[in-house]
């Protein structure tokens, strides 16, 4: 083998010159590997299973009855498309602290001296929790049918719902990302989400009408993207209310966040695997 062909591969990765095919090669031979991760793994599935069927059971019948005054069924209609707001949000905490913990284990070590796209490597991990959150949207709906909850408006307007959703939460994912790579460890990722999902979540029209609430705190939801996705969905789901407001509300911070947040990760996965 002749200098150069040995040589070439090197000479891609150092001048950054990937064409788009090439690109879309490694994304998913990059999708498979961590799909194939899961496989091994199985546990790693195990928040996108059982968070959606904890969370409608407990807040259904823990918290339904009271909100209700005893009517859970009329909860349930109104809790189950708040949580699939909520279910990206948790999913993209995942991530976060499953990338901090592989550059600690040193399996992002790999990709220095691989002639691929920096951005592939987390493109394909944005495609496989993508996927996770559908998965977990669908047993949450699943489980919601179960509980009784209806859907009255139709079957297209809840695979709106369902798509709204699992691109806001991959919008997410590039904010958990970068947080996983500028976090010195997994439990300081953690802690971090935390912080930051629980106003979010608890703040929001995802677990009880705003208009309760006290009015500095409705200002905080009326700004709150969850509330927006939250209500879009109901309203898609219900028939009942505004659509088109809350779900140009909810497209547009999923593209502000992608448009800002994804550079900024994608320079710090170059800037780390450097």
């Amino acid at each position: 083998m002749s200098t150069a062909t040995m040589t070439a591969p090197l000479r891609g990765k150092n001048d950054g010159r990937i064409g788009p095919r090439a690109n879309l090669r490694h994304i998913g031979a990059l999708v498979r590997r961590n799909v194939m991760q899961i496989r091994y793994e199985p546990f790693a599935m195990f928040d996108a299973l059982a968070q959606p069927i904890v969370f409608a059971l407990l807040f259904t019948y823990v918290f339904g009855g009271a909100m209700t005054g005893g009517n859970r069924s009329e909860y349930v209609n109104y809790f189950i498309p708040g949580l699939m707001a909520m279910g990206g949000l948790n999913i993209a905490m995942s991530i976060g602290i499953g990338v901090n913990d592989d550059f600690s284990k040193g399996v992002m070590d790999r990709f220095r001296t691989m002639p691929i796209a920096r951005s592939s490597v987390l493109i394909a991990k944005l495609i496989v929790e993508s996927g996770r959150m559908m998965v977990s949207t669908l047993i949450l709906l699943i489980m919601g049918f179960i509980m009784g909850f209806e859907l009255e408006t139709g079957p297209l307007e809840l695979v709106f719902a369902v798509v709204l959703s699992v691109l806001f939460g991959s919008s997410l994912t590039w904010i958990f990302m970068l947080l996983g790579m500028s976090m010195p460890t997994p439990q300081a990722v953690s802690g971090l989400g935390f912080m930051v999902m629980m106003p979010l979540q608890f703040g929001s029209s995802i677990f009880a009408p705003t208009a309760t609430m006290p009015g500095w705190l409705q200002s905080f939801t009326e700004y709150n993207p969850l509330s927006r996705l939250a209500d879009a969905a109901r309203a898609l789901t219900s028939g009942h209310g505004a659509v088109a407001e809350p779900v140009m509300v909810t497209l547009g911070w999923a593209v502000a966040l992608t448009v800002v947040v994804a550079p900024l990760a994608v320079r710090r996965f170059r800037i780390k695997t450097s």
